[in-house]
């Protein structure tokens, strides 16, 4: 289960705007893939007032042996929109093997003005310590992949993104890396696409000798093909490609309903 969380958080990971006024209310369905074997399908709707917005995952993991435990997943983030995502509260519960896990976050201001794990997490032998200071100028991951505004061009990966998931603090440094077209009927999507590189950037919350987040740190390979949400002017993830020992951990859009 562990490492389908920080692969999830790592991932857990989601063209010309008109009208963002406009109530949104759309869907994306992706499909999680280890070296080629399916292991979770997963689902996101989005929805915005034009003020507000929110963002609710639900994923059923069909597990692979010792690596990913199967079991299930949710997550809701809701914030302000009025000028892009400005996260205001976060969720996630895991259940696995008869053991459920789940965190809640609030923030304000950029913030997190308080935070929640269950079970706590009592074992801090090697974990790098969380400090307040840590915890500024700072969102969800599951908003943090989330664009609204903009167009479909090399701004979209042109950002930093400051990610608290509840348990760890990490960054991620987004850059261009250029353009491809989606043309696979199999997909939720076909046309043109943007091509981002991800540097993952563990801050604490992590422990030190934790092998997938050095191997994330120092020797992965992660890539982000954004892509237009219909006419809604927001951009979700397209593809998600991430290199591991294990073969590559591959997330694919699989259904659109803008």
């Amino acid at each position: 289960m562990t490492y389908f969380r920080s692969a999830f958080a790592a991932m857990a990971l989601m063209a010309a705007t008109p009208a963002l006024a406009q109530q949104v209310d759309a869907r994306a369905s992706y499909v999680l893939t280890l070296g080629g074997i399916n292991i979770a399908m997963m689902d996101v709707e989005l929805s915005d007032n034009g003020s507000r917005y929110a963002l609710d995952l639900s994923a059923n993991v069909a597990g692979m042996g010792a690596v990913v435990a199967s079991g299930t997943a949710s997550a809701h983030a809701s914030g302000s929109s009025a000028n892009g995502l400005v996260s205001q509260s976060f969720n996630l519960k895991t259940r696995a093997n008869g053991e459920a896990f789940g965190v809640d976050v609030t923030f304000a201001g950029g913030e997190v003005s308080a935070f929640k794990v269950e079970p706590p997490i009592t074992d801090t032998y090697d974990r790098v310590p969380l400090e307040r200071r840590h915890l500024t100028g700072v969102g969800d991951f599951l908003s943090a992949f989330v664009v609204k505004g903009g167009t479909l061009d090399k701004g979209l990966c042109q950002r930093k993104l400051n990610i608290f998931t509840g348990v760890e603090r990490f960054n991620i440094a987004m850059s261009y890396a250029g353009e491809d077209e989606a043309t696979s009927p199999r997909t939720g999507y076909q046309g043109p696409v943007v091509v981002c590189s991800l540097d993952y950037q563990p801050i604490s919350g992590h422990f030190t000798e934790s092998e997938i987040t050095n191997y994330l740190a120092d020797k992965s390979r992660i890539l982000m093909w954004y892509a237009p949400l219909g006419e809604t002017g927001y951009f979700v993830p397209y593809r998600v490609l991430l290199g591991t020992n294990m073969g590559d951990l591959s997330m694919v859009l699989t259904s659109m309903k803008p």
